[in-house]
């Protein structure tokens, strides 16, 4: 894919993470700021600082960032903001870019960047934590979290029989007017994406057709689907896993709403990642290395299982309460970089009356 292309593709993107409700802003954020607005690193006593480009929130993210420095020495500097719109900003920076590492929300973003040349291969030590599936085939990224969608459930009404093995299968008309989906959401889009890699274009047409004739709600995140289906406005909802553990963690195992899991080879199982790179053109790539050796280590993979109820990637580590295994789950075949052509969903999303 040609750089023109890519940055094509991610404008197109950015247009879809303006209608979300991202900031469309380049201006940094960071755990600390310098009265001018630029990123302030957190002191390092060793001299050296990282300028980390986060896709992930600072809510999630500092707490681990202030980890890592009070662990090694090493300071960092982060510029928060939507994954998508850091990525073309890499694009459009270039070899003159400042970052060091790239920690983004899904994997599509990380194949983009990658698919530029951009990215370091990582050191094979690090990329043998993680099982193949959840990394780069060329070594130049590595998921650290990870996330499946699913389908939340009014469990009052239906029993987990009742419900189809394969995410296709919900065209039927006896979901209609059941079902909730969040289209402007990024997780929901690099499903589709998936879709499209999986079984191709006309079969991912033919199901968004579908599932607009069964006239679904349509919500702003997936959140809100959660609580629609508790609060009995829907009974069907297309989420990823850790919403509903987080409204059971809330809210107590009395909460009426439950995961539906699909076949492990359906696009409805997709299990995407949460991933870190190091830029080949950073000068500090020893240290940007051992951020990512961090995020590989028990004590942050335990912190995402515990405090986001996502998937830890690295063996040995304990899965998030009332969540099957990874390998229960299976997830469909697919290479994640593959999930880089968003700028064709969201076509064929307008195209078929999803989007406006």
């Amino acid at each position: 894919m040609s750089f023109a292309r890519l940055a094509a593709s991610l404008v197109v993107l950015l247009i879809g993470a303006c209608a979300t409700g991202a900031t469309p802003s380049a201006t940094p954020t960071s755990t600390a700021q310098t009265p001018t607005g630029s990123p302030a690193a957190t002191a390092s006593p060793a001299g050296t600082s990282l300028t980390v480009y986060s896709g992930r929130s600072e809510e999630l993210v500092a707490p681990l960032l202030a980890q890592f420095t009070q662990a090694t020495g090493i300071g960092v500097s982060v510029r928060y903001g939507d994954t998508a719109e850091l990525a073309a900003l890499l694009l459009e920076e270039g070899a003159n870019s400042p970052a060091d590492v790239y920690f983004a929300q899904d994997a599509g973003a990380l194949g983009a960047v990658a698919a530029a040349d951009m990215l370091a291969v990582l050191p094979e030590e690090l990329l043998a934590r993680v099982a193949d599936g959840f990394r780069s085939p060329a070594g130049e990224w590595i998921g650290v979290s990870g996330r499946a969608r699913v389908a939340v459930y009014d469990s009052r009404e239906l029993e987990p029989e009742e419900l189809p093995a394969s995410i296709l299968e919900f065209t039927d008309p006896q979901w209609r007017g059941r079902l909730g989906w969040a289209p402007t959401n990024g997780s929901f889009q690099a499903f589709v994406t998936a879709f499209r890699v999986l079984r191709g274009d006309a079969a991912a047409r033919a199901w968004l057709e579908g599932i607009v004739a069964n006239q679904p709600r349509r919500f702003d995140g997936n959140t809100q689907i959660v609580q629609a289906v508790a609060d009995q406005e829907i009974d069907i909802g297309f989420v990823n896993h850790y919403y509903l553990l987080r409204a059971l963690d809330e809210q107590g195992p009395m909460f009426p709403v439950r995961n539906h899991f699909f076949a492990a080879d359906d696009p409805g199982a997709l299990i995407n990642v949460a991933g870190v790179a190091v830029l080949e053109t950073s000068t500090r790539q020893a240290a940007a290395t051992r951020l990512v050796e961090f995020l590989l280590g028990p004590q942050a993979q335990a912190y995402f299982a515990a405090e986001t109820f996502e998937y830890p990637l690295v063996a040995g580590v304990e899965q998030p309460a009332g969540a099957p295994g990874l390998s229960e789950i299976g997830g469909p075949p697919i290479d994640l970089s593959d999930l880089s052509d968003l700028q064709g969903t969201l076509r064929l999303l307008t195209d078929t009356g999803v989007l406006p």
